[in-house]
């Protein structure tokens, strides 16, 4: 088994290996992640046209962009490689894209927390990892939805969303740019896990803790002081090792001919519920990233 990543070498994905690895183990199987340079849809389909002339039995996929990624899917698919995606709800070439969180309940609990953190009324910025990655802009769209029918009294959105966060970097050198441009900027909602760590920085620069927040999933470990400098406000996640578990799981599951259907219970989603025509599994495994918890979390590697 072969699993394409977004991006390799960030805290998230070097997590999502190591479940990878250790469920592969257990079940006695081989799978390898490949995590690309740079988060470029054109990488993941070379990473995978490599797999499918290695000829392996399953294909793991978390998409940056799901229309780039079809015709190599349905290559794959007609090759007769089972295909497992994560992050990719929208995909019509696989036989299971499965979530550990629906998109509007993840996109509404940021939401949620922004407004919740924020005290005078101003502006907020979107991050998303790129403006091609479905998923994340489906959390967007909800939070964003959120804010405009909950909490619209405190907080206008500023620009467009930003394409951003799966770089430091540029999520940081965004984020000084927007807190120069708006002195009544109150805050991000950073979709993409270096989004946070990003924002949280350049708002560390500005000293402006506090009165900034930063909402987003991000790896505990990665984001653990940030947070407890009041620098990150918190935000949810999935364990994204856990994630790297249930691609093994599954893709043995394809592998060995066994069912998915209503009542199915998969080690890492629980019992599921799968929507046969749209291909797709959701459930809820959310976990809150906060002062409480992020120790924890952070001690497990996350």
């Amino acid at each position: 088994m072969g699993i394409v990543v977004k991006i390799g070498g960030i805290p998230w994905f070097n997590a999502m290996e190591e479940g990878i690895k250790e469920r592969a183990a257990e079940l006695g199987v081989s799978a390898e992640m490949i995590g690309p340079t740079s988060a470029d849809p054109a990488l993941q389909v070379r990473a995978i046209e490599d797999l499918i002339a290695k000829g392996v039995d399953v294909i793991g996929v978390v998409p940056n962009d799901e229309a780039a990624l079809e015709p190599v899917l349905k290559k794959a698919m007609d090759a007769g490689i089972k295909v497992v995606a994560h992050e990719g709800p929208g995909l019509n070439n696989v036989d299971w894209n499965f979530e550990l969180a629906s998109a509007d309940g993840f996109g509404e609990a940021h939401a949620k927390l922004l407004c919740e953190k924020t005290s005078e009324p101003g502006t907020y910025a979107v991050y998303v990892g790129s403006l091609t990655v479905p998923l994340h802009n489906a959390w967007a769209d909800a939070g964003i939805k959120w804010i405009a029918e909950n909490c619209a009294d405190k907080l206008q959105p500023v620009g467009d969303r930003y394409g951003v966060a799966e770089s430091v970097d540029d999520s940081r050198s965004t984020a000084l740019d927007l807190i120069a441009a708006n002195p009544d900027l109150r805050g991000f909602l950073a979709f993409g896990s270096q989004g946070p760590i990003g924002a949280g920085r350049a708002i560390e620069e500005r000293r402006l803790g506090g009165k900034v927040h930063v909402m987003g999933p991000f790896s505990p470990g990665q984001g653990q002081k940030l947070l407890k400098d009041d620098v990150i406000s918190g935000g949810f996640m999935w364990n994204p090792a856990e994630a790297g578990r249930v691609f093994v799981t599954m893709g043995n599951m394809l592998v060995n001919g066994d069912e998915i259907a209503s009542g199915t219970e998969i080690e890492g989603l629980g019992v599921v519920e799968p929507d046969a025509e749209t291909r797709n599994i959701i459930t809820d495994n959310l976990l809150e990233i906060n002062k409480s918890t992020v120790d924890d979390l952070a001690a497990k590697g996350l």
